[in-house]
């Protein structure tokens, strides 16, 4: 059975992108960059909602041509073209990237034959998309980069009322100050 990962880049102070929306304050050097495409060898499927979605295309739309851009950049966006991807909104009409789809709902159960049947992991990308599925009890474990700054707002990474236990499976610090924090949810 297939594990439902939330992974994400987050600020010191929670944050998961700025008040205007924006992603570039994370830090991705190559050490971290090496770091998330080694993570997503292993999944299978990706759930993302819309601005996740929108953020990640641009790895359809990279050349797919080796030797058009860096090796890490080219191996990332293969990793990222061949796994199968499901995007959660009421107004995307069309996606613009191969072995995608679009699901109008988020339906707990679905998700949890997903997972049963899948043979691959599973990341889901997208605070609010992450949060219903941590509502619904379904995420088994969260991977937190914490990168080194204080947002003072923007849209949060972990969803507020919303209590879990985790347990610390493991860490690691790279040399651009983010720190990875692997965490397993407790039932």
């Amino acid at each position: 059975m297939a594990k439902l990962i939330y992974p994400i880049n987050v600020s010191l102070d929670g944050y998961m992108e700025d008040e205007r929306g924006n992603l570039e304050w994370s830090t991705s050097d190559d050490e971290v960059f090496a770091f998330w495409t080694d993570f997503q060898r292993p999944i299978g499927t990706y759930l993302y909602g819309r601005g996740m979605y929108e953020s990640m295309v641009y790895w359809e739309t990279i050349s797919a041509k080796k030797g058009d851009q860096p090796e890490e950049m080219w191996e990332f966006a293969q990793i990222w073209r061949t796994a199968e991807k499901i995007v959660y909104s009421r107004t995307v009409q069309a996606v613009s990237s191969a072995r995608t789809r679009i699901e109008r709902e988020f339906d707990p159960d679905v998700i949890r034959r997903l997972i049963g049947s899948s043979e691959a992991d599973i990341t889901i990308g997208g605070p609010e998309l992450a949060g219903k599925a941590m509502s619904a009890g379904l995420i088994d474990e969260c991977h937190l980069l914490v990168n080194p700054i204080v947002l003072g707002g923007g849209k949060r990474a972990l969803p507020d009322n919303l209590r879990m236990r985790l347990e610390l499976l493991g860490e690691r610090r790279f040399r651009c100050g983010v720190v990875h924090l692997h965490y397993r949810v407790i039932v």
